[in-house]
């Protein structure tokens, strides 16, 4: 699991400019209007020696009456109680305010790694004001200026040695791991007592208190399985319009660990944009996907229904267009024995191998069939391709020019091997490589 980073502070002290520059592009909107992040941004974070979630947060004013401001602390609370670092971040050409006092009482009782920075320290008169700050008695402040790169470097260095060495769990590849997740109130713990056999009900009265992940064996058809996160699943009746804000950070710890996610849907409410930002998630992530689109008992129903609610899903999530739809209804058991065996066959795909015979007979057939267009004037050549990866599915394609391959050309190869090798249900990874001895003008791997 990577470990996750959250940025707290008040609204408009640089919060979305430090997650942007973390990042190495830019994801959050930035603008000099306090409030401009009011839902949570996430993003995998993996330039760094060591990979982790960085969480942008909304601003947090500790005491308001603006309801929309406490909607945003609200937010920044279950971000520092999800996160196993946090940077507080302050203004230096503001100051330290009495806001800044308060947070930092606050998260003098969390049992977690805190950073101080102050930001938007642009030169030496700045970095002398900043001394104000060690006034809230802390060892080390960090003085940066996330618009201009000043001081980021260190502060990585920094946040990186605190992050615990990444445990190399046992594998075992009997064993499948699905994480089960969505919006609150679309009928996830009704689908895992189904999928388990017996009633588990999950005892949190106050949102937020307890979010530990529990994993949850069981047997199906002589196959071991692990369910993951059931902890996280909320009654229905403690399930609120805030909470439908704050499912991502729980999905992303589950997603982390598994194999293959059910994403579950709730019929009556459709994709939403929610349902979009999860599933984003477990395109990056690159696991297997299988969309449930529970409580479908409850719709009425005609001919064209089923046509129409496959359009939609695939619609809503063109970049999951491979993940198979598993129509059910949870509370009556409704077709959910799909699930499992869907589950088996997306994870059968997830760890296959294909010969690299095979690979460049398709590859070629591929090649000849449609070349690829020129790149600056200069014509592509390929020479091979070989599987280097499974779970998911991970090629390499040796090439001339590995930086100058059209991604339209990118999306027909990853569809020849999904049509020649039965890669239906499982993203894809590929990479283009150059033939120099150094391995150089490699690309980063794209999930498809």
């Amino acid at each position: 699991m990577k470990p996750i980073v959250a940025i707290v502070g008040r609204p408009n002290v640089g919060k979305s400019t430090l997650f942007n520059r973390l990042l190495g592009h830019r994801r959050a909107i930035v603008d000099d209007t306090p409030g401009v992040t009011r839902d949570r941004n996430y993003a995998t974070i993996s330039r760094f020696d060591k990979p982790f979630i960085l969480i942008d947060t909304g601003g947090f004013e500790p005491v308001t009456e603006d309801r929309l401001l406490q909607q945003m602390r609200e937010q920044s609370r279950l971000a520092m109680e999800e996160a196993d670092v946090i940077i507080f971040m302050m203004d230096g050409r503001s100051g330290l305010t009495p806001a800044d006092v308060d947070v930092a009482q606050m998260l003098r009782r969390v049992a977690k790694p805190v950073f101080y920075v102050v930001n938007k320290v642009d030169g030496d008169k700045l970095e002398n004001e900043s001394a104000e700050f060690y006034s809230l008695g802390v060892d080390q402040l960090y003085t940066i200026s996330a618009e201009h790169n000043r001081g980021v470097n260190d502060l990585v260095e920094n946040l990186l040695d605190v992050f615990p060495p990444a445990a190399d769990s046992p594998s075992d590849d009997e064993i499948t791991r699905i994480a089960v997740v969505g919006r609150p109130n679309v009928g996830k713990s009704s689908l895992v007592n189904r999928l388990l056999g017996f009633e588990r009900v999950v005892a949190n009265p106050t949102a937020g208190t307890t979010r530990d992940s529990v994993d949850t064996s069981f047997i199906c058809n002589r196959k071991q399985y692990v369910l993951i996160d059931t902890a996280g699943i909320r009654r229905k009746g403690k399930t609120t319009e805030k909470l439908e804000k704050y499912s991502v950070v729980d999905a992303l710890r589950s997603i982390e660990r598994a194999d293959v996610v059910l994403m579950v849907i709730s019929a009556e409410d459709g994709v939403t944009e929610q349902d979009e930002r999860i599933a984003g998630y477990i395109h990056e992530a690159g696991k297997g996907c299988v969309f449930v689109v529970n409580k479908w008992d409850v719709l009425e129903k005609d001919n064209a229904t089923f046509g129409v609610y496959v359009e939609k899903i695939r619609n809503g999530f063109k970049y999951l267009a491979y993940a198979p739809i598993v129509f059910v209804s949870a509370k009556s058991g409704q077709r959910t024995g799909k699930i499992i065996a869907t589950v088996d066959d997306v994870m059968e795909q997830f760890c296959r191998r294909v010969t690299t015979a095979d690979l460049n007979r398709v590859f070629s057939e591929a090649t000849d069939a449609h070349h690829a267009p020129l790149a600056h004037g200069r014509r592509v050549k390929f020479y091979f391709a070989t599987q280097v990866g499974t779970r998911p599915p991970a090629f390499v394609i040796f090439t001339n020019q590995p930086d100058s391959i059209h991604f339209s050309y990118e999306r027909y190869l990853i569809n020849k091997f999904r049509e020649a090798f039965g890669f239906d249900g499982v993203p894809l990874r590929i990479m283009f490589r150059g033939r120099d001895k150094n391995g150089a003008s490699r690309r980063p791997p794209k999930a498809a």
